[in-house]
């Protein structure tokens, strides 16, 4: 099959398998303020302004931003860990952060923090863990915010970790990484100083985010990378049903103003400054991280010189988790992290 006629099959099973999902709700725009205690008044009475110049304000003092608490609570009860997240939401079921633990015989203080994507199902990435643990490694799955046991009783899909309330999306972003990083510090106090993590998209995202604030990482793997939240929101398949929310409302340029502070963009330079090894996995038929947005990941990652390896999987975003390619993505990974660690 030549490329041309390949790409066009890899666009109609991509399309495909996104059209599956029949319970994507078109949520009303919100600025969102109230989720960030930004008020309105320090735009002048323009909410555009009033979060742009937190947003930007945000990113300069990151270490703070992104601060977080050792679990206090956390409790094992068979696979499942349990703590209380430190970010508090309106939601009280999100407000519980779980995760599954699955530990390595020989794992010689290795472990990898995994987080699954966005709207992914609770056995999601377990397959994975498993797989992890073949190669020597013990893993933690965390469910992010809103997702899995997370997910408050009205919805049926993590709508509010991504959606067209702006303030609402940058809460949640920030309380998935800060929640991973307190998994990370349940793994420090088991024993396990070789530490990783490996992020699939939304979890990448979260991932980098993470490892640009951790110094206790030695690798990171980012399955799909996309350099802006707005860009994936605003091109990507899966987000069409947010995007047509947020026409008339927001430019793309102000979409990724305002969501600047949960982006790649923001803190490449700050990762670069991190020991870790990295990963970066893109599909050139992605159809949801776009593949001119991996490019310029990598393109960035070359510039700043920031140690990485790149894997480039013949498929897109949905069709990762198909025969073969999810086979040829968990073996890369697996590879690469036992490597690293």
């Amino acid at each position: 099959m030549n490329a041309r006629l390949y790409g066009r099959w890899m666009e109609r099973w991509e399309t495909g398998l996104a059209n599956r999902d029949s319970n994507r709700v078109e949520r009303p725009f919100d600025w969102g303020l109230d989720w960030l205690d930004i008020p309105s008044t320090n735009g002048h009475g323009n909410p555009l302004e009033a979060f742009t110049t937190w947003s930007a304000a945000q990113v300069a003092r990151s270490h703070d931003f992104f601060s977080h608490e050792a679990p206090r609570d956390a409790r094992l009860n068979g696979s499942a860990l349990t703590f209380t997240s430190s970010v508090h939401s309106q939601h009280p079921e999100n407000n519980t952060v779980h995760a599954e633990y699955f530990p390595a015989a020989c794992a010689q203080g290795r472990a990898v923090l995994v987080i699954p994507q966005w709207n992914s199902e609770f056995g999601s990435h377990i397959g994975l863990c498993r797989l992890l643990n073949r190669f020597g490694l013990s893993a933690l799955r965390l469910s992010p915010a809103y997702h899995h046991r997370r997910m408050p009783p009205e919805l049926t899909r993590a709508d509010y970790h991504v959606s067209a309330n702006l303030g609402r999306t940058v809460h949640a972003t920030r309380q998935s990484v800060i929640d991973s990083r307190s998994c990370l510090d349940w793994l420090a106090a088991r024993g396990y100083m070789r530490l990783g993590i490996l992020g699939t998209s939304l979890g990448s995202c979260i991932a980098l985010l993470a490892a640009a604030q951790e110094t206790r990482l030695r690798a990171a793997a980012f399955n799909h990378v996309s350099m802006n939240v707005g860009d994936v929101v605003w091109t990507g398949m899966s987000c069409r049903h947010i995007r047509s929310t947020l026409d008339g409302r927001v430019t793309l340029d102000e979409l990724n103003r305002c969501w600047s502070v949960i982006s790649p963009s923001a803190y490449l330079d700050l990762l670069a400054r991190r020991s870790n090894h990295n990963l970066l996995v893109w599909a050139p038929y992605d159809t949801t991280f776009r593949p001119e947005f991996s490019r310029q990941v990598l393109d960035n990652f070359r510039r700043l010189g920031i140690p990485h390896e790149t894997v480039t999987l013949p498929c897109g975003h949905y069709t990762t988790g198909k025969f073969p390619f999810n086979w040829m993505d968990g073996l890369a990974l697996a590879r690469f992290l036992r490597k690293s660690l």
